[in-house]
């Protein structure tokens, strides 16, 4: 009986015995089974490596390992699977091309782990950045998990197109003259592309700061890999290509930590000189003794004889630089100062003539 099983079995099919089919099936039924202890192994050693430890990182590196390697084992037993049967090399060499797919597939397997631990880094990069002032860090995040993920897709790409057997050196030249081509053809693109590295790095402003750039003024609402988006107060939206931004001279408003007043108040010409000098004590006075006016630098001066005024410059800074609360500081020192030129008896001045007649 044995012996006529072992005859049953070494009887062949194209150009392999029954041993070799059967020896195949057991290899493809093991590799499941490896599969399914593999994955129950990881499953309890992230449970136990989380529990040792407080920090995520090696929880969610060990569970973007996991699938990768599932990945890995299942195509390890295909490939010693095949290897079991004796495999025609004409016309096609397969047990060559078996082995380039198998090896291009472990690139893959391992472009997969590293395409999956971008995102664990990116995530650890979004809480350093969250605990800067700077709002630029937060849009930097999610443009360096691109340009790494697409730093892994190129580089197993150039592995897999070397390992199929092709000239990678050729394939780089033939790419550097087309890569020439096309970075005349995306010059302005390229351009764009430094003008943002150059506001990532140099940080002239962040989100939502108010600024005044290449002719718009607004605030910043988003800083892409392209272009600036400005809403402004208008609530319009302008779209500024980087390069330019980069080139222009950018004057941050939200940079200054006090805001100026400049005004000139015009007295009527009946105002002798001895009021003149007491108006000015009394604008002094008020802005010394405003809480809300900055005191490290302020003028009060009677400065010209206007066309129809005697004039008065005003120059001071209000300590808060919002824009609501800087319009109450400024009223509230205007009103002072018209009710003690009330009390005065002084007047204001507005654009007037004599015409005189001679008879």
């Amino acid at each position: 009986m044995w012996e006529s099983i072992q005859e049953t079995l070494d009887q062949t099919f194209l150009n392999n015995s029954l041993w070799q089919y059967l020896g195949c099936l057991l290899a493809l039924a093991a590799t499941f089974v490896v599969r399914v202890i593999v994955r129950h192994f990881l499953d309890g050693w992230v449970k136990k490596m989380s529990e040792r430890t407080a920090t995520e990182l090696d929880d969610r590196l060990l569970a973007a390992f996991r699938k990768p390697v599932l990945f890995a084992v299942l195509i390890s037993g295909f490939y010693l699977a095949l290897g079991i049967l004796t495999l025609p090399t004409d016309p096609v060499d397969l047990p060559r091309f078996i082995h380039a797919l198998f090896t291009s597939l472990l690139i893959v397997s391992a472009a997969w782990f590293l395409f999956s631990a971008v995102d664990v880094l990116n995530m650890y990069f979004q809480r350093f950045t969250a605990k800067t002032e700077s709002k630029l860090d937060d849009q930097l995040a999610p443009i360096i998990r691109r340009i790494l993920r697409l730093i892994v897709i190129l580089m197993a790409l150039v592995m897999i197109v070397q390992n199929l057997g092709y000239s990678v050196s050729s394939l780089l030249a033939g790419l550097g003259l087309g890569g020439l081509a096309f970075a005349l053809a995306a010059h302005d693109s390229l351009a764009n592309m430094f003008g943002s590295i150059t506001i990532f790095t140099d940080r002239p402003f962040q989100v939502g700061d108010w600024v005044k750039a290449g002719g718009a003024e607004g605030t910043v609402e988003e800083v892409g890999f392209r272009s600036t988006r400005i809403r402004t107060f208008e609530k319009t939206l302008i779209t500024i290509p980087n390069s330019n931004i980069a080139n222009a001279a950018i004057e941050n408003m939200n940079a200054r930590n006090i805001r100026r007043v400049k005004m000139n108040l015009g007295l009527t010409y009946d105002t002798t000189a001895d009021q003149m000098e007491k108006a000015l004590e009394a604008i002094r006075a008020i802005l010394k003794s405003h809480p809300a006016v900055d005191q490290g630098y302020w003028l009060v001066y009677f400065t010209d004889f206007g066309a129809s005024s005697l004039d008065i410059f005003v120059y001071y800074f209000s300590k808060s630089t919002v824009w609501a609360e800087y319009l109450e500081v400024r009223q509230d020192v205007n009103l002072k100062i018209m009710r003690k030129l009330a009390e005065m008896g002084l007047e204001f001045a507005f654009p007037s003539q004599t015409v005189y007649l001679k008879r």
